[in-house]
């Protein structure tokens, strides 16, 4: 059986541009929670790189 493709077709009434952020602002709740978590990945990793920087130099004791 031959896979089909799906076609979608929208009119939206609104500007380009309020399209535009209506859509930004669906992707962004949508991924919320996975660039919540990179953020503080992110923050968590470069807190670590900096401990390490300042043990190095000896400016940091635990």
């Amino acid at each position: 059986m031959a896979k089909m493709k799906l076609n979608f077709r929208f009119h939206d009434p609104n500007p380009p541009g309020v399209a535009a952020e209506y859509i930004a602002k669906v992707f962004v709740e949508v991924n919320r929670k996975r660039v919540d978590r990179l953020i503080r990945e992110e923050m968590s990793k470069q807190k670590k790189e900096e401990r390490e920087s300042m043990e190095e130099t000896g400016r940091y004791s635990a």
